[in-house]
């Protein structure tokens, strides 16, 4: 029998069907169901899915220094040059610690066997870092040399290495393809582990002072010119100087003390400024945190009155200054590769989901004084805030030095979430006044890290860049959806990168303030959708308080906003 209903009670009311009310009980229980989960989602995710972006022209304005675009590369892809206009080019790593310029031969230390030479009969003192010189100059590029300052460089251009097996006997490993004489170059560990420590340094390198660097920048003045005139423009005072006592322990085997890294940057340093007083110089260039708090010397910091290492080094340089009215050094540069427990980031595939993520959060730990690193220093140390850290160092101990990170690197470049990483990082260096840094492992044009640097660099295939004077600009929820807005002193316009560095797409509201904007702006998108391409879309209405968009998951957009004509 088909059920009918007037839907009037017998008291004159109105009711429902029963099928109506348990549709209409399903329906709600639907809906509270979803804002539950979103409500969860935005607690574990940290906010909102579609958080709303805000970007004030007049506001925080600061130029951006076009150095933060640099590598670390001798033989960079051609490609990559020609089109992201590489700005500086860093001659450094740990075998330029022991480079000489005269048989243009250096030591690659622990990291290959100790093993120095180029095979090169036909020496031509300086020629490498000649080449290097000369190709920059070509591509307009501005060169880091590093200068040795660890008191040794190689002997010859002969091939040779420090733990012969002949002289020092069997070793844990041996060089398999480099064998000196016939001779085996080992690790420098006997069989059992333990390091072999009677090594003669004289084996593979000779002496090396300030007068032997000072025949090779004269050599280099010579060549290129004066800073002033072209030449080159930035001397480094050595590589990770705290390490030497690890990669370069066959010539160095002690570790590197708070006196004498100030003592050999005075020594250096000052012979930089007496050959060519117009050069940038650049120190103490040292390999991460544990360094940056304290040398490899136990007591070392308690004995100089508990300053952490790097603040010690402002100190000193500052003190020389005032002492012999010359400023030795002109950037605080240090290296800085982020970690994670049980993850591998920095120089490492893209990983799992897990680390994939970790390498996305991490890049907070540049700049964010709530971020608590993932790594075993958030455990011991308060929020990194790497580049605000630095500046207040450099604000207490040295003002007007500029600030460096001539090694950084966050792995994943082969993949997107690389991609994702290096472009938020990129914002974040301009952001947060960065003067220099240089990536290091630049990536293949062909690579999705290229179009990181590519989107900022010629993201039209033209010549166009993204804008060169910051101005302020935020999110709800930075570490979702990141932005980083600049103008463009060319032509005015307003360049926005967008990264959205989550699994979903998000639509949001973007308000504009101190602009007055074309109609419509050029929109411009890398993401999984193309890694082959910078993919131009249809152009992006506005008004004059700004515009709503939706950013595709895993993606970076460039949005270029004209100046209204007048």
């Amino acid at each position: 029998m088909t059920e009918r209903h007037s839907w009037r009670s017998s008291k004159g009311g109105v009711r429902p069907p029963r099928k109506f009310l348990y549709y209409l009980g399903a329906a709600v229980a639907i809906s509270l169901a979803v804002v539950f989960v979103n409500i969860v989602r935005e607690q574990v995710m940290g906010g909102s899915t579609n958080p709303t972006l805000t970007v004030d022209v007049t506001a925080d304005r600061h130029p951006i220094s076009p150095d933060i675009y640099g590598v670390n590369n001798y033989n960079l892809d051609a490609t990559l040059v020609k089109e992201f206009h590489i700005p500086v080019n860093r001659w450094g790593g740990n075998a330029t610690t022991r480079y000489n310029w005269q048989a243009d031969s250096s030591n690659s230390g622990s990291d290959w066997f100790f093993t120095g030479g180029s095979g090169n009969p036909n020496v031509v003192p300086g020629a490498s870092a000649d080449r290097f010189v000369t190709t920059n100059r070509t591509n307009k590029s501005k060169s880091i040399l590093t200068v040795p300052m660890i008191g040794y460089v190689n002997k010859t251009s002969a091939w040779n290495c420090g733990f012969r097996v002949a002289k020092y006997g069997q070793q844990q490993e041996t060089n398999p393809y480099i064998k000196p004489e016939g001779d085996l170059c080992g690790n420098g560990k006997r069989p059992d582990g333990t390091l072999i420590t009677n090594n003669d340094p004289l084996d593979v390198s000779i002496p090396s002072d300030p007068g032997l660097m000072r025949g090779w920048l004269e050599h280099l003045i010579r060549l290129h010119g004066t800073t002033a005139k072209g030449g080159v423009q930035f001397y480094q005072m050595d590589n990770e100087p705290s390490g030497w006592g690890n990669t370069h322990r066959d010539i160095h085997p002690k570790p590197t003390t708070y006196d004498e890294l100030r003592d050999r940057t005075y020594q250096y340093g000052a012979m930089v400024k007496a050959t060519d007083p117009t050069a940038q110089t650049l120190g103490p260039s040292d390999f991460g945190w544990p360094v940056y708090v304290n040398s490899a010397l136990e007591g070392d910091r308690e004995a100089h009155g508990g300053v952490w290492f790097a603040e010690w080094y402002l100190q000193q340089m500052r003190l020389y200054e005032q002492q012999n009215k010359v400023r030795i050094l002109d950037y605080f540069d240090e290296h800085y590769y982020p970690a994670g427990d049980g993850a591998c980031l920095s120089l490492c595939p893209a990983g799992d989901a897990n680390t994939q993520a970790l390498r996305l959060r991490s890049t907070r730990s540049l700049w964010d004084s709530t971020y608590k690193d993932e790594s075993w220093i958030g455990k011991s140390y308060p929020p990194l805030e790497i580049i605000p850290r630095f500046r207040g160092w450099v604000n207490k101990h040295y003002p007007g030095t500029k600030i460096a990170i001539t090694e950084y690197n966050w792995g994943g470049l082969e993949s997107i979430n690389g991609a994702l990483a290096q472009a938020d990082v990129l914002g974040i260096f301009g952001r947060e006044k960065l003067d220099l840094a240089t990536l290091w492992g630049a990536p293949k044009s062909n690579q999705p890290g290229a179009y990181a640097f590519r989107i900022y660099r010629n993201y039209d295939g033209k010549g166009s860049t993204y804008g060169n004077t910051w101005v302020r600009s935020t999110s709800a929820e930075q570490g979702q959806l990141a932005i980083y807005g600049a103008q463009r002193s060319s032509d005015s316009a307003l360049t926005l990168m967008i990264i959205n560095k989550t699994e979903k797409d998000s639509t949001s509201d973007l308000a504009l303030k101190g602009f007055s904007p074309g109609a419509s702006a050029q929109v411009y998108r890398y993401s999984s959708a193309n890694l082959n391409a910078i993919v131009r879309q249809p152009d992006q209405a506005l008004s004059a308080t700004g515009f709503q968009a939706t950013y595709p998951a895993n993606s970076i957009t460039l949005i270029v906003i004209p100046k209204a004509s007048t």
